[in-house]
């Protein structure tokens, strides 16, 4: 797997529940796959592929259609999605289920017709799809997934985020990955008079272990300059996570409250990524500075994606780019973490995590 490809064969995060609603489609691209989200009759997401068949208009330029049940061979769709252009119909399955413009007679098997539909959880308050290898043949089944989207800590299923803030970065996804994972960009980047400032800068140890697709910095107590931590209160302990494709963790425990800091980062194209952070909490008064947290999420993505920006004036002449020890090592296993997965699935072997329990000590 080469730097700078897209992984498939796994769940991206598409979007907040909130966003699809019950009668209208949400088109969105992920990793250069145009789909189109909506629901069923009874409120369950599905996903097809945003381009008819018959003359390519986006399906999501259509409607949906919840007019009671269509058979279609075996399959049961609760709604239809039909194009704007000739009223083609397409059961949630992807199945085509009508053609206006026949007449009798007409030798058209409609139901061989299909758009390729791709599977989707809805948990915690997300929308996951999942995109497969075989995504570039849009006539193919996608088998059903044997795994499920990342879980995110103390989240119960119904639960429903308490804030969320997207921002797009014109950039690879590698680059908002390792962006998002690097410790030591924090002073110079985020510098600000309640996070961290050049003269905060300390030496700190952490340690990490691996996990099912990634790896952790093990719960810990923050350290003493990461100034954002002391609005909680008491003694909060923290634990961040990173899981293929590209999403992080952060969970903040105060005694039995906490706050789940959600930080998806999806591919749109190669050159384009959206960063989204969602956040859960339980902790009663964050309900009161919600309405200044909007402002200070954007501020915060702000300044990673001007620095994204200023880093694509130097990566437009293909520099050789070093990282080090200890403050890249996450860096370097985002990469070796996704030549394996490549690895794996090109030997249909079991994955296996490259990254093994250590502790990285940086200045920050």
């Amino acid at each position: 797997m080469v730097e700078g490809e897209l992984l498939k064969d796994i769940w991206y995060y598409a979007m907040p529940s909130q966003r699809l609603g019950a009668r209208k489609l949400a088109p969105k691209i992920v990793a250069n796959t145009p789909i189109a989200f909506g629901r069923t009759k009874m409120g369950k997401p599905f996903a097809l592929h945003d381009i008819c068949p018959h003359r390519g208009v986006p399906l999501s330029h259509g409607r949906v259609l919840h007019e009671g049940e269509k058979a279609v061979g075996d399959r049961i769709n609760e709604c239809q999605v039909e194009c704007p252009y000739h009223g083609w119909r397409f059961g949630a399955s992807g199945h085509c289920t009508a053609i206006p413009s026949l007449v009798p007679g007409q030798d058209v098997e409609v139901d061989r017709i299909r758009v390729k539909s791709y599977p989707v959880r809805e948990t915690q308050g997300c929308i996951w799809v999942y995109l497969d290898s075989a995504n570039d043949n849009v006539l193919a089944e996608t088998a059903e997934p044997t795994v499920d989207p990342v879980a995110l800590p103390r989240v119960t299923d119904d639960m429903t985020p308490n804030f969320i803030q997207s921002m797009t970065f014109e950039c690879n996804v590698d680059h908002a990955v390792i962006g998002l994972m690097d410790p030591a960009h924090g002073p110079f980047v985020h510098r600000s008079w309640w996070w961290r400032s050049e003269t905060s800068i300390h030496q700190k140890e952490k340690k990490f272990a691996p996990t099912t697709w990634g790896f952790k910095m093990v719960k810990h107590t923050p350290s003493t300059n990461s100034g954002g931590y002391k609005i909680l209160g008491g003694t909060p302990t923290t634990e961040i996570s990173f899981h293929l494709p590209g999403v992080r963790t952060e969970l903040i425990e105060i005694g039995e409250k906490y706050v789940l800091g959600l930080t998806s980062v999806t591919p749109i194209t190669e050159v384009t990524t959206e960063v989204t952070h969602v956040f859960y909490w339980t902790v009663p008064w964050l309900g009161l500075i919600k309405p200044f947290l909007g402002p200070f999420a954007h501020r915060f993505l702000k300044q990673d994606r001007d620095m994204v920006l200023r880093q694509q004036e130097g990566l437009r002449f293909n520099p050789r780019l070093m990282l080090i020890n200890d403050a890249d090592v996450q860096a370097k296993w985002y990469f070796r973490l996704k030549k394996e997965w490549g690895n794996a699935a090109a030997n249909a072997r079991p994955f296996e995590n490259p990254v093994k329990e250590t502790a990285l000590h940086w200045r920050s």
